[in-house]
């Protein structure tokens, strides 16, 4: 989802797949007086242009990007909020690790490993920013896991290259993984990780070999995510189910192994807002889609020449 504002009144490009499979949430700024409109749409120049090279896409984060940039330097008064990736946004999430890492000091607990989910990677960078810090100055070590969808796999099999932010081009280059600003993800159910690329920051330490990154599908992800509600009694956004997926998977490990490890993840959101995308899973409706090398070959081919 990207917004474009203008004081209490909010102009909001959300996702078309998300608009489509989150109505709640859609209702839920409506309610508050949004104007939600499904992107990419025919309201914008560069939505209309999305549109006649994607004929009947379902959209991406880099899709509502660039139409709301273009509202917002296009209408006087308005300005663009931007929700991920960029470093200002980290360093805002960077509470959760100061949190976090707060509550584990004071009982004396290090964690092992450190997992969470990533589509931008605001969250992310986010959770894992104080103990980032630890380890790069050499006081502790952490294996720190970046979670991705397998039909959005930004860091395993994007490439580390200057790219735009978004679909439309329009926004300042950055150098992060990437598949590729024109390529749009299949209509999976975790919305807020359909992103081509990933933070420059988050990007340059995967690059130096300072955090791993999986990328994992969503029939097992929503496998995790049901085991997980009927043992906590926390229904999970499809978004954190990717860290609690591998979180369970590592813990799984541990039980063969016999060894003992902490291993802190990430929950980033409640699933109320996402129960279309559970009833398809419960319905066994629900699919996984996978892009084959000549898909992302095609849009990182792209790439603009810097």
């Amino acid at each position: 989802m990207a917004c474009a504002y203008l004081g209490l009144d909010c102009k909001v490009y959300m996702v078309k797949v998300s608009y489509e499979q989150k109505p709640f949430r859609r209702e839920v700024m409506r309610t508050y007086g949004a104007d939600v409109t499904p992107s990419p749409s025919e309201t914008t120049e560069v939505g209309r242009k999305i549109l006649a090279e994607h004929p009947g896409t379902t959209g991406s984060l880099g899709c509502a990007i660039s139409e709301a940039v273009e509202v917002a330097t296009h209408t006087p008064g308005y300005r663009y909020v931007l929700g991920s990736v960029l470093n200002q946004v980290l360093l805002h999430q960077s509470v959760i690790g100061l949190e976090t890492k707060a509550a584990l000091d004071k009982y004396g607990i290090k964690p092992d490993m450190i997992i969470g989910c990533a589509g931008g990677g605001s969250n992310l960078g986010g959770l894992i920013a104080p103990f980032m810090g630890e380890k790069l100055r050499g006081e502790n070590d952490y294996r720190i896991i970046a979670v991705e969808p397998a039909s959005c796999p930004s860091f395993t099999r994007g490439v580390f290259a200057y790219d735009f932010c978004d679909t439309g081009m329009i926004c300042p280059l950055a150098k992060m993984y990437t598949l590729g600003s024109s390529f749009i993800p299949s209509a999976n159910h975790a919305g807020g990780l359909r992103f081509h690329g990933m933070s420059s920051t988050l990007s340059q330490l995967y690059h130096d070999g300072y955090m791993e990154a999986v990328s994992v599908e969503q029939t097992s992800v929503f496998e995790a995510a049901e085991q997980f509600a009927r043992i906590e009694g926390i229904l999970p956004a499809p978004e954190s189910s990717h860290a609690i997926r591998v979180a369970i998977d590592e813990a799984l490990k541990c039980k063969e192994t016999g060894e003992e490890k902490t291993i802190l993840f990430g929950l980033t959101g409640t699933g109320y807002f996402d129960l279309v995308a559970y009833q398809k899973f419960n319905d066994g409706e629900m699919s996984d889609y996978i892009p084959t090398d000549e898909e992302l070959k095609k849009s990182i081919d792209a790439l603009p020449k810097v």
